[in-house]
C-alpha cells in the first residue's frame, strides 16, 4: 500500500447502516479502509459511535499489521474473520474505555476489575466470537491451586482462550506460567472437539526478540500489549506504509 489504495468489491451487508453511518463513512480516505468499516458496522450492528470509537482507535490498521499481502485485502473484501487464532490478535489492545490513567498507580487488580465492570466493550475490543467464562479461575494440579485471571471462549474457533494480565514488561516466566497454563486446559478441560487452547499475556510493554526464544515457533501463546488512551491513527497509518511498503503490498 505505498500509493493510492485500490478499490476492492464490498461483501454483502446483513445490516443496512443509516444516512449518518454513511456519511461519516464518506470522510474515510482509503477506500480499503471505508470498506472494512461498512462491513464490520453492518455485520455489528455499530452504532455511528462505537463507529467513530472503532476507527479513531485504528482497528484497521492495528489489525493489517497483524497480516500478510491477502490477508490485508481480505479485511477489505470480508472485514475481520477469525478462521486461524493469528486472526483474533491485534496490538496493541486498546482499553481508553477502562477510565484508569495512565499516569496513576493501579494494580493488576484494579485493571481486571475495570475490565469486568467494561465486560461488553471489552468483549468488542477482543474480536468477534468471544464468550466471557471466569475471572480467577482455579485449577488444581498435584494439590497446588493455580490461578487464571481471565477465561474466555471463542464460538467461532471453537477453543479457551486464557488471558494473564501483567502491568509492566512481559518475563519469561509469564511466558513459561501461560504455556503451564494451557498445556493444563487442553489435557484436562477441552473435548475432543474444541480446537487447542490459546493463551495470551496481555502487558503494557513487550520485548518480541524474548518471546521468540522462549516459546517454541508453534506455541499457542501470544504476548500482546495495552494501552490505556487511544493511539494516534497517523502513526498507525505511517507504521502500515511502512511494513507493506517493505513487503511491496499494493504494487501488482
Amino acid at each position: 500500500m505505498t500509493g493510492e489504495s485500490e478499490s476492492v468489491p464490498a461483501s454483502p451487508r446483513p445490516f443496512t447502516l443509516s444516512w449518518t453511518h454513511y456519511v461519516f463513512l464518506l470522510r474515510v480516505k482509503n477506500p480499503n479502509e471505508r470498506s472494512f468499516y461498512e462491513i464490520e458496522a453492518g455485520a455489528q450492528n455499530w452504532t455511528v459511535r462505537e463507529l467513530r470509537r472503532q476507527f479513531e482507535s485504528g482497528l484497521y490498521e492495528r489489525l493489517a499489521l497483524s497480516r500478510d499481502k491477502e490477508g490485508i485485502r481480505k479485511l477489505a473484501r470480508e472485514g475481520q474473520t477469525e478462521e486461524r487464532p493469528q486472526d483474533l490478535l491485534k496490538e496493541p489492545l486498546v482499553l481508553e474505555f477502562l477510565g484508569l490513567d495512565e499516569r496513576s498507580r493501579y494494580s493488576e487488580s484494579d485493571l481486571e476489575s475495570a475490565i469486568i465492570g467494561q465486560i461488553e466493550r471489552f468483549l468488542l475490543e477482543l474480536g468477534k466470537g468471544y464468550l466471557f467464562e471466569a475471572r480467577q479461575k482455579r485449577f488444581t494440579f498435584d494439590e497446588e491451586h493455580f490461578f487464571v485471571d481471565l477465561v474466555f471462549y471463542n464460538r467461532l474457533l471453537r477453543c479457551y482462550v486464557l488471558l494473564d494480565l501483567k502491568l509492566g514488561k512481559v518475563a519469561h516466566q509469564d511466558l513459561g506460567q501461560m504455556q503451564m497454563y494451557v498445556n493444563y486446559f487442553d489435557r484436562f478441560v477441552k473435548t475432543g472437539e474444541e480446537n487447542p487452547t490459546i493463551g495470551i499475556v496481555l502487558c503494557k510493554r513487550k520485548n518480541q526478540a524474548l518471546v521468540e526464544i522462549t516459546l517454541p515457533k508453534d506455541a499457542n501463546i501470544h504476548a500482546r500489549e495495552y494501552q490505556l488512551y487511544l493511539p494516534s491513527k497517523d502513526e498507525l497509518q505511517q507504521k502500515l506504509m511502512e511494513w507493506t511498503g517493505e513487503r511491496g503490498v499494493g504494487d501488482e
